[in-house]
C-alpha cells in the first residue's frame, strides 16, 4: 500500500475545488500538479497509477496525492468525482495516510464536506478551508489503527476519564478500572505514551486548568481550586507556588503582563 505523510497543524489553502468529469474525450489522463495536493472522492470504477504503483478506483474511495507526483488514470467511460487541489502547510506532526483508501462509513460525511466546500468557494474561502480541513482530519482517521500513530486505547480512555473528573478525587486504581486494565499495566502504558506518570499527568492538568481560570475568568480562588480538584486552599497555594513560582492571587493580578510576555516570546 502506497502511503504519504500528511500535516494537519494548519488549515490547507484551497487552490480549486469542484466536480471533475473525465473519460469523455479520452479514456486516459496523465498529469501531475507540481505544487498542489490532489484530493479526490470517486463515484466510478477506474485504475489509478501513482508514480508507477497501481490502485483500483471504486465508488466510495478517496485518494490524496502529494505535490509533484505523476498520476495516470484509465477510465471506463464518463467518470465524475469531487476534487480539491490544495497547498498543505508543513505544520504540526505528520500522519501516515494511504494514497488511496475506502471512505467506508465516512463516505456520506466526506461527500457532504466536499460539496459544502465546493458550494462555498469562491464566495466564502474561509469556510471552504474549514470544510476541507475537517475532511482531511477524517481521511487521516480512515486508516486501520495499526497504521496510525497514537496511544494505546486504554491510555486514551484513561485520559478522557481524567479530563472528565479533574474536580473529583482521582486515584490510579480508579483510572485503571475506567480504562479496563490493571494498575501496573496502565502505569506502563501511560509512561510509554506520555512520558509521564498518571499522578504527574493529573497534577499537571489540574494546574494547567487552574492557571487558565485564574487568568481568564472571574471565578473566586476557592471556586477555581475546587473546580480542579484541590479544594484545600493551603494545598492549592503550595501547588501554584511550586508549579508557577507565584501564589494564586499573584497569578490573577498580572494576567495581561504574562500574556504580553508570551506574545513577545513567540513574535
Amino acid at each position: 500500500m502506497l502511503v504519504t505523510q500528511l500535516h494537519l497543524g494548519e488549515p490547507p489553502l484551497v487552490a480549486a475545488a469542484g466536480v471533475g468529469v473525465h473519460g469523455v474525450a479520452s479514456r486516459t489522463d496523465v498529469f501531475r500538479l507540481p505544487e498542489l495536493w490532489q484530493l479526490h472522492l470517486y463515484q466510478y470504477d477506474a485504475e489509478l497509477i501513482v508514480d508507477g504503483t497501481p490502485h483500483v478506483i471504486r465508488p466510495g474511495r478517496v485518494s490524496l496525492v502529494p505535490p509533484g507526483t505523476t498520476v495516470r488514470y484509465r477510465y471506463q467511460g464518463r467518470s465524475q468525482h469531487l476534487y480539491a487541489h490544495l497547498r498543505i502547510p508543513a505544520a504540526g506532526p505528520t500522519r501516515t495516510v494511504p494514497v488511496v483508501q475506502d471512505a467506508g462509513p465516512e463516505l456520506p460525511t466526506l461527500t457532504s464536506l466536499l460539496l459544502q466546500a465546493i458550494t462555498a468557494d469562491p464566495r466564502e474561502p474561509e469556510r471552504t478551508r474549514a470544510e476541507i480541513w475537517t475532511a482531511l482530519w477524517r481521511i487521516a482517521q480512515l486508516a486501520p489503527a495499526a497504521q496510525r500513530p497514537g496511544p494505546h486505547p486504554a491510555v486514551s480512555t484513561a485520559i478522557a476519564y481524567i479530563e472528565a473528573h479533574l474536580a473529583a478525587p482521582l486515584t490510579v486504581p480508579a483510572v485503571a478500572r475506567a480504562a479496563g486494565v490493571s494498575h501496573n499495566h496502565l502505569t506502563r502504558l501511560f509512561r510509554a505514551a506520555t512520558g509521564d506518570t498518571v499522578v504527574g499527568y493529573v497534577r499537571r492538568r489540574r494546574l494547567d486548568r487552574a492557571h487558565h481560570l485564574l487568568r481568564a475568568s472571574t471565578l473566586s480562588i476557592p471556586a477555581v481550586a475546587a473546580s480542579v480538584g484541590i479544594p484545600d486552599l493551603q494545598a492549592f497555594n503550595k501547588a501554584c507556588r511550586r508549579e508557577f513560582g507565584a501564589s494564586p492571587r499573584a497569578l490573577r493580578a498580572s494576567p495581561r503582563a504574562a500574556d504580553t510576555e508570551a506574545t513577545a516570546a513567540t513574535a
